[in-house]
């Protein structure tokens, strides 16, 4: 069983969530209505915030006090957004390469044909008989006079 809990999975009511964050309901209200940071909602409506919110609050509290305006502070969240989302689909990428390279070891190999092509084979298959392989060795270079 898995005891932590989900960043993103909205479980705190508004008041616990304003608590959290050291702000005032009406803030979150607000922060709301701006697009800010928008919570779940439930089926009867009522604000749900996720573990992620509040830490959005906490950053949207600390950059606000340094002087940076709301549409600024709406802009870096959004880019922070994208770029977790990002790191996800990088994650999921390298996962699905490296699932590919454990269960296809060896899988490319490859020969020159007639024409000087070059012939993708799979591993463990033989090359065609109309096919030329050659190995290439680098000339030794004559020194210069």
């Amino acid at each position: 069983m898995n005891d932590e809990i989900d960043e993103d999975t909205p479980i705190f009511a508004i008041a616990v969530a304003a608590d959290l964050a050291g702000m005032h309901p009406q803030t979150l209200r607000q922060y709301d209505r701006i697009g800010l940071v928008v919570p779940a909602r439930t089926r009867g409506g009522s604000r749900r915030y996720s573990p992620r919110d509040v830490a959005q609050l906490r950053e949207v509290a600390r950059l606000s006090a340094e002087g940076v305006s709301l549409p600024a502070v709406a802009r870096i969240i959004e880019l922070e957004n994208h770029v977790r989302e990002l790191r996800h689909q990088v994650r999921d990428l390298e996962h699905r390469v490296r699932t590919e390279l454990e269960n296809r070891p060896g899988a490319r190999v490859f020969a020159a044909g007639p024409s000087g092509g070059v012939i993708t084979l799979r591993h463990g298959k033989r090359v065609p008989r109309a096919t030329d392989i050659v190995l290439w060795r680098p000339r030794p270079q004559e020194p210069e006079d």
